[in-house]
């Protein structure tokens, strides 16, 4: 039997109990601990029943090990004894930043929350989840603490709920999702990032210190325009791609966030994530359960690669909607037609698809409006019907052209907002967010409809059903969310507005939920005016994401590198366009890291480029299977070095691909010494050859075969110059 419990705690990380031996009976305290195949996390229930976190970081060989760690630290006096708390309450003894604050019925703003119980649950093979109930001895009020181990891939999962038994209404003033404590590292090194529409995922790494530093947003939908809430901290010195001790986090969450890092009086970091109070003190009703949203991180000690590699693998098995199927590659008609377009014109461009050799035509803004023709942006958003001037037989026609071409037929949707210049706006004004008697303010042109609302999500839901029940072989939905909330008033909310910002994200994800419960399958983009949603709960419910609407290809190569540390390839949407000056075979080898399509006139291409794009995407369907399931390798540095050079490697090992790339253009810059590559087997020999190579031109990399040793520890180079701006290798094991 015991080496059946220590089995189990090998494989699932099960929280368990641990009496010192050596204490008294006074001074015995219990020990809970999480585990994941490298990491540990470890809480104390002190004798005053308080629940403190005493390790986070690479698991200890024995568990009784743990007990001993407080009595290492000399750092100076604790005054509260809870600055280390596992959830830390406001209004009693807490000197720092909460994780909880509350308004009891009464008025009263204290709160102490102390040990009850807590059980360790398996969830599935490799999951395990434990759940602490902390209580607090003066009001009826309970607080629940999630835990969840994933333990093959170094993730761990936290969150919460919040439930009382007060005669009145409580207000949550603050109520964090997760509440960490790291200790024992000299620095910690916060890389953060920024940004704005075109200028996503912009990284800046500074050293914390004293004080509070904030990330979070405000902006109650597309809450990652300025700021994603995704986020590292290295302990002890910056990390680097294959070294040093890196916390990868963020929050699962569509609207507004707020992450605290707090450096605290004994110089340890203190990170409390969770959904943004600001405007948002929560009313409570008795007997309700609040759930916040889940806050997940993970550690490595091999650097942010190795970090990177176990998230895509935990995101594509557990979060992502179709994380281990295939994508469709696909020709969008934006940038080739704006809204200028009719029926003939797209089905040419269909056709187009045909000829080019993608999955699927993706049909996207414009198709609707009657009343207020949707002819540019300032108008018919709301209005879903098909507009009979551009498209006078319905969509259905344009499916059916998508059929006898052998290609799919996708469509471009924004549900969630409304143009002043809509027969919606003014049917339903009370449906719109916006304060009554105040001026109203638009983004692009537009509101934002008022999902905290039940009958605005049966609109919602309605105009994806709608699509389905007209046109079922309908393949794909672009989802769109251009405009952030201006005046926030939900007038179903009456007098709890301070519920909207958190109401209108549940809103969103009850249509979403119920989407797909009956259209489970279907592939959805989540789009937001490029990449202002992306978030591990958007991603249940959608198969890829747009990075951004800037595509000129260069600027991609920087945008996807970081993004790619969260997300996997498979979920990145990467468009060949007209943006930027490279030639075709850049703009399409760039777009190749990604989930493939193309934004171009097919007609315009001359006879070369249209023959590299075909072979191309033949290249692609070949390869993307290592590309969306492989483990990612980031060889060079796009951030300080002329040529930026990434790598995938599938699961078996016996097949890769390196993307080099150049990314400066001044005189005889370029791949002057050979890129170490990663990821493959010493002992085995490969094959490399280029592939995608332009007509008539020959490869810059002569096709040989390497050992893997040899490819690892002298590396290859790719050749990359300013005649050669981008080499595409295959590699395959011999």
């Amino acid at each position: 039997m015991k080496k059946h419990i220590t089995n189990l705690r090998q494989s699932f990380g099960i929280a368990f109990f641990v009496l010192a031996s050596y204490c008294s009976p006074v001074s015995a305290q219990q020990i809970i601990s999480v585990k994941t195949k490298s990491n540990a996390l470890v809480l104390q229930v002190t004798p005053g029943k308080e629940l403190n976190t005493i390790y986070l970081g690479e698991k200890l060989a024995n568990d009784f090990d743990y007990v001993k760690i407080q009595g290492q630290f000399k750092q100076g006096t604790d005054y509260s004894g809870i600055y280390n708390a596992a959830y830390t309450p406001s209004g009693s003894k807490n000197l720092l930043e909460p994780a909880i604050a509350v308004t009891h019925a009464d008025g009263n703003t204290s709160l102490d929350l102390l040990y009850v119980d807590h059980k360790t649950t398996t969830v599935s093979t490799g999951v395990s989840q434990t759940e602490i109930t902390l209580k607090d001895n003066v009001y009826p009020i309970e607080v629940h603490l999630f835990i969840q181990s994933y333990y093959d891939t170094d993730i761990i999962e936290q969150w919460t709920t919040i439930k009382h038994a007060e005669k009145g209404n409580i207000t949550l003033n603050k109520y964090a999702s997760a509440n960490l404590y790291l200790k024992g590292y000299n620095n910690f090194y916060l890389n953060q990032y920024h940004g704005d529409w075109a200028k996503e995922m912009q990284p800046e790494e500074s050293k914390l210190t004293h004080g509070i530093k904030v990330l979070d947003t405000k902006l109650g939908s597309r809450a990652n325009l300025f700021q994603p809430s995704v986020f590292m901290v290295s302990l002890d010195k910056p990390a680097t791609e294959d070294d040093g001790k890196v916390l990868f986090a963020g929050l699962e969450w569509s609207g507004n966030f707020r992450t605290d890092l707090e450096l605290d009086p004994l110089n340890n970091l203190r990170v409390i994530s969770g959904i943004n109070n600001a405007a948002a003190a929560y009313s409570l009703a008795k007997n309700t359960v609040f759930t916040t949203p889940k806050f997940w991180y993970t550690l490595s000690s091999k650097g942010k690669g190795h970090a990177s590699r176990n998230l895509h693998d935990w995101s594509r098995n557990y979060k992502i909607l179709d994380g281990k199927g295939s994508r469709l590659t696909l020709l969008n008609n934006w940038e080739a037609t704006y809204f200028n377009f009719d029926e003939d014109k797209l089905k040419v461009l269909i056709a187009d698809s045909k000829k080019l050799g993608v999955d699927m035509f993706l049909l996207d803004d414009g198709w609707f409006g009657n009343n207020f023709p949707r002819n540019n942006d300032d108008a018919a958003l709301g209005d879903w019907d098909v507009n009979k001037k551009k498209l006078p037989n319905g969509i259905g026609t344009l499916v059916k052209t998508a059929k006898d071409n052998q290609v799919k037929f996708g469509i471009w949707i924004e549900p969630e907002m409304v143009n002043p210049a809509s027969d919606l706006y003014k049917k339903h004004p009370e449906w719109i967010v916006k304060q009554p008697g105040r001026t109203e303010h638009y983004f692009r042109n537009q509101l934002v409809l008022d999902l905290s609302n039940p009958k605005v999500q049966d609109f919602v839901y309605g105009v994806v059903d709608n699509l389905f029940t007209e046109n079922p072989e309908l393949a794909y939905i672009k989802w769109d969310c251009n405009a952030v909330i201006y005046n926030a008033y939900s007038s179903n909310l009456k007098d709890k507005q301070n519920n909207f910002y958190t109401d209108y994200v549940t809103g969103l994800y009850k249509v979403l939920e119920r989407i797909r419960v009956k259209y489970p399958t279907v592939p959805m983009m989540l789009c937001s005016g490029g990449g202002g949603r992306v978030d591990y709960a958007a991603m249940k419910y959608f198969t890829e994401f747009w990075p951004s609407d800037n595509t000129d290809p260069l600027e991609r190569v920087y945008m996807q590198w970081e993004y790619s540390y969260f997300y996997p390839a498979l979920t990145i949407a990467a468009h060949v366009t007209d943006w930027g000056k490279q030639p075709i075979k850049y703009r399409t080898d760039v777009a190749m890291m990604g989930r493939l399509g193309f934004d171009i006139v097919v007609k315009d291409l001359n006879e070369k480029d249209l023959t590299f794009a075909q072979q191309a995407i033949k290249n692609y369907n070949a390869l993307s299977n290592t590309i969306w399931q492989g483990d990612q390798y980031r060889l060079q540095n796009p951030w300080g070095n002329d040529a930026a050079s990434v790598m995938f490697v599938n699961k078996s090992g016996n097949e890769a691909v390196v993307f080099s790339y150049s990314v400066n253009s001044r005189y005889e810059v370029g791949t002057h010494l050979p890129i170490k590559l990663k990821g493959l087997q010493a002992g085995q020999n490969y094959k490399v050859e280029e592939i995608n190579v332009y007509p008539d031109k020959k490869p810059v990399v002569e096709t040989a075969t390497y050992s893997g040793d040899f490819l690892m520890q002298v590396g290859i180079n790719p050749n990359v110059n300013s005649t050669n701006t981008s080499v595409v290798l295959k590699i395959t094991k011999a």
